[in-house]
């Protein structure tokens, strides 16, 4: 069960009860809101002997995107993430005749051939299963190729991007009939098997722009919430060095029990960090961003040079550094294009100098607020 609330919030005031002013949901803040009516679709179900009803594909082949993500932005662990443009997965989803609910993964590119082709042990593959539990019987059964954009262990949620966009390929199959919200447990049991039960990733993924998970525990419904940037000027800056950080071993080093003042300071600057999304704030989000002292703290060590790439992300201009994820990527918030630049040049040089990590990728990149597409 996903419960799915898109909050819209007046730049000039942040007040309760305020009718929302986005066009595609329906309601007032604080409750529960149903989707407003979605365009009709061309979908395809016919009667199955025994009087099943089965569902055939409306197409042949549908190819999706999904972008890359930022998952935690500091004091945000496992409840907030952004979907970004640039890099991301595609995913090619193929009908296989007269095979009702088979999975196959054909090919995988862009992965050094570490990934399996097992349906079952891969994030497409269990996305894609999953899809087609929620659509129902199919006529057919789904093949699936996978391109590769995003780097493994890179923190850039590359595992939600390939569930996410296996998701949603196999959703346009048939029509689209699953809408996004519907789809995240889809893609977060896929990413459950790999990275862990959370929906930071694959949420923001799915949805695009900033999504707060409210609620997000197994065998609980999960509650997300998206957080409308009312901003313009906001630039993100990414480096990713070559050093791998796979989110099972970044987890097994986080604390089991915090001190109370090191939760109240996570709170605290958690609500800024929300707080700066809805009244496009871009200096609060990058101080906020900049001010976890639970979970930065023990991965940062981890990351050759991180400390050195955030002070000379800050002293080039950005508000504000962190880890991406669960690293190694550090990423930085600023509000031009042209700072965004000094900020990337600076922060490869402290990787290279200080960290002695060469860099496999740096870019400045804005918000993504549509997440998964069709191509």
């Amino acid at each position: 069960v996903v419960t799915h609330r898109y909050i819209h919030l007046s730049i000039c005031t942040v007040m309760l009860g305020m009718q929302q002013t986005g066009n595609r949901h329906c309601g007032v803040f604080g409750k529960a809101r149903h989707a407003c009516p979605r365009p009709c679709r061309a979908l395809t179900v016919r009667a199955h002997a025994g009087g099943k009803l089965v569902r055939d594909p409306v197409k042949q082949e549908v190819s999706a995107f999904a972008p890359a993500t930022i998952a935690n932005l500091g004091p945000g662990f496992d409840w907030l993430g952004c979907a970004v443009e640039g890099g991301g997965d595609t995913v090619v989803a193929r009908v296989l005749p007269d095979q009702p609910g088979k999975v196959v993964i054909e090919k995988i590119e862009g992965d050094n051939g570490r990934l399996s082709l097992e349906p079952t042990k891969n994030c497409i593959g269990i996305a894609a299963i999953e899809t087609l539990k929620l659509i129902g019987q199919t006529s057919c059964g789904v093949s699936l190729t996978l391109h590769k954009g995003l780097p493994l262990g890179s923190g850039l949620g590359s595992s939600a991007a390939s569930a996410a966009a296996a998701a949603w390929a196999v959703n346009g199959l048939f029509g689209s009939p699953i809408s996004r919200a519907d789809l995240v447990p889809a893609g977060l049991a896929s990413e459950a098997a790999v990275s862990g039960y959370h929906a930071d990733n694959v949420g923001p993924a799915l949805l695009g722009g900033f999504v707060l998970i409210r609620s997000c525990t197994l065998g609980q419904p999960l509650e997300l919430l998206q957080l409308p940037f009312s901003g313009k000027d906001l630039y993100f800056v990414l480096v990713n060095p070559v050093f791998e950080a796979p989110t099972s071993e970044m987890r097994a080093v986080l604390p089991k029990q915090v001190p109370m003042k090191s939760m109240i300071n996570n709170c605290c600057q958690g609500g800024s960090l929300v707080a700066g999304i809805l009244t496009g704030d871009i200096q609060l989000m990058g101080q906020s961003m900049d001010s976890d002292v639970i979970i930065e703290p023990v991965r940062g060590p981890l990351i050759p040079g991180l400390l050195a790439v955030k002070a000379a992300a800050k002293a080039a201009g950005a508000y504000g550094a962190t880890i991406s994820g669960a690293g190694p990527t550090a990423v930085a918030i600023v509000d031009s294009l042209e700072t965004g630049n000094k900020v990337m040049d600076a922060m490869c040089k402290a990787f290279r100098d200080q960290g002695g990590l060469e860099v496999n990728s740096a870019r400045v990149v804005r918000l993504d607020t549509v997440g998964a597409k069709l191509l």
